[in-house]
């Protein structure tokens, strides 16, 4: 029924033919964090965890409920005049919450969070899944399993070139109270994980990692540092001439005094994607008496708090290595 719902107010919501005319343009990334407004995906609900595919023609993404009560995962794509569809919800969706898509750097698969079951209708704890996609369709999802998934929650996997899983946790063994673990692939199998050494992880929160896929970047949200501006910031580290891990550093160029996560970066490297609960409302309306009509528009536009999609040029983040 949840799944219903949302499907029927989605369809509601995109039912306006411009927006599938739009086109996302990487050569003209804005220098600063601007909103991401193409295909109609900036609508004032709550858009988080931004996912474009290696060739540039498809879009994957989390449509979050107040409260993140419930997730689904919406996809839009190209189609053959070069024209970007209205959102939908992906084919591989279930009745439970699935979120956090990411692509494989070839394209072929793509990996999510869900709480789906595994056997059963009851809902599960979070775990790793993967679908993969064949003849140009995506196919039935399934679940990665142990090593990687366990009784806990894993959330927001990446994918390397090596086939290397780096993802999110919070086990009883952790450095902190949520970490960043890997866990390498070797002979088709992944590894047990392993945290990611105290150049990323710390005693506080370190959550929604993305790294490239060569490795050599790491971009993730931590909350509780020294120089956190707010509820969570984005922070950055590349390896050094030895492979290892430099310190992170806070990204001030687009952190926020709310919380600002789900990095992505576009596989060309021109443009860093976020999301950010930024707010732009009014605190009082002094020139006029507040309207119902102007309250309505206010409170389910972007930037109500809800959660939306940021984007930046990737080259002003390098300026800061």
């Amino acid at each position: 029924m949840i799944l219903r719902m949302s499907q029927i107010a989605i369809s509601m919501l995109f039912t306006i033919s411009l927006a599938a005319q739009m086109k996302i343009n990487l050569i003209d990334v804005p220098s600063t964090p601007e909103l991401f407004e193409s295909c109609n995906l900036s609508t004032g609900m709550s858009e988080r965890d931004f996912a474009l595919s290696p060739d540039g023609t498809e879009i994957f993404y989390t449509l979050q409920s107040p409260q993140g009560i419930f997730h689904t995962i919406l996809y839009s794509r190209k189609d053959s005049n070069g024209r970007w569809t209205n959102p939908e919800v992906a084919p591989f969706t279930s009745n439970f919450s699935d979120l956090e898509p990411a692509f494989s750097p070839d394209g072929s698969a793509l990996f999510f969070s869900s709480n789906r079951p595994t056997n059963g209708t009851e809902i599960k704890d979070f775990d790793i899944w993967m679908v993969k996609k064949k003849n140009g369709k995506w196919g039935n999802p399934t679940n990665i399993g142990a090593p990687v998934n366990t009784e806990a929650d894993e959330f927001y996997p990446s994918i390397t070139k090596s086939g290397n899983l780096y993802f999110t946790a919070a086990y009883k063994t952790a450095i902190g109270k949520e970490d960043i673990y890997v866990s390498h692939r070797n002979d088709g199998k992944y590894l047990e994980p392993v945290p990611l050494d105290s150049a990323i992880n710390t005693v506080t929160y370190e959550f929604n990692a993305f790294v490239s896929p060569e490795e050599d970047f790491i971009i993730f949200t931590s909350y509780g540092r020294k120089d956190d501006m707010g509820r969570g910031d984005l922070y950055m580290s590349i390896k050094d001439n030895q492979g290892n891990w430099i310190p992170a550093k806070h990204l001030e160029l687009v952190n926020s005094n709310t919380l600002d996560y789900c990095p992505f970066v576009s596989f060309d490297k021109k443009g860093l994607f976020f999301t950010s609960e930024k707010v732009n409302l009014k605190k009082s309306y002094t020139d006029k008496k507040a309207n119902l009509k102007d309250l309505v528009k206010s409170f389910t536009s972007p930037q109500n708090g809800g959660g939306d999609i940021y984007w930046v040029s990737f080259t002003e983040i390098l300026k800061q290595f």
